[in-house]
């Protein structure tokens, strides 16, 4: 009867809000429970955690070559959380590990595809510097393509950090200012 009773309370489980409970028995999946409460469940079955609060990554700046090879320092804010307890158990080893590499494997995607400013690069509609919202939908949409495969839901993200690499920024620098004088100079010249 002890025996008996000490298996019976086993089976017992307490779920925090914003967190669920994966169920397996003997090696096989059984179900999520993802409402707070007391709960029993099979003894046997096995009972992990996992969190589904939303979670921010503010990515260390990395230095990487825009779609014209200029190195630029580039990072980037994420918010998420996870959205298929399954798929962010079972089908990759550390969702939260997966999360910091697929960012910066983003990052890196984006930022070689889009050239840092339009100086160069006359036919870019789109720029990484003057079109920060159109950016960060395609970055966006690039890190939720990737991260659902853990069952990853991306709430928002966004770039945090853009800037030149130190060692072309004081030429870029002077390159801007000569764009800018050259362009008052034209308007100068065009209201004479």
């Amino acid at each position: 009867f002890i025996l008996l009773w000490f298996i019976h309370l086993l089976g017992f489980m307490i779920i925090a809000p914003n967190r669920a409970g994966v169920l397996v028995l003997f090696g096989a999946y059984k179900g999520t429970v993802k409402n707070f409460g007391f709960y029993w469940v099979n003894p046997f079955m096995s009972k992990k955690q996992i969190s589904l609060r939303a979670y921010n990554l503010d990515s260390k700046p990395i230095k990487v070559n825009d779609k014209l090879g200029n190195p630029i320092i580039i990072g980037v804010v994420l918010v998420w959380r996870v959205n298929d307890t399954y798929k962010a158990f079972f089908d990759v080893e550390n969702y939260a590990d997966f999360v910091h590499i697929q960012t910066d494997a983003a990052i890196r995607k984006m930022a070689g595809a889009y050239p840092y400013d339009s100086f160069d690069d006359d036919e870019a509609e789109i720029c990484l510097r003057s079109n920060l919202e159109d950016i960060n939908a395609v970055l966006e949409q690039e890190m939720a393509e990737r991260l659902a495969l853990a069952g990853i839901e991306v709430i928002e993200a966004r770039i945090s950090h853009l800037a030149y690499a130190q060692e072309i920024a004081g030429a870029m620098l002077q390159r801007q200012q000569a764009t800018a004088i050259i362009a008052a100079r034209r308007k100068i010249v065009e209201g004479a």
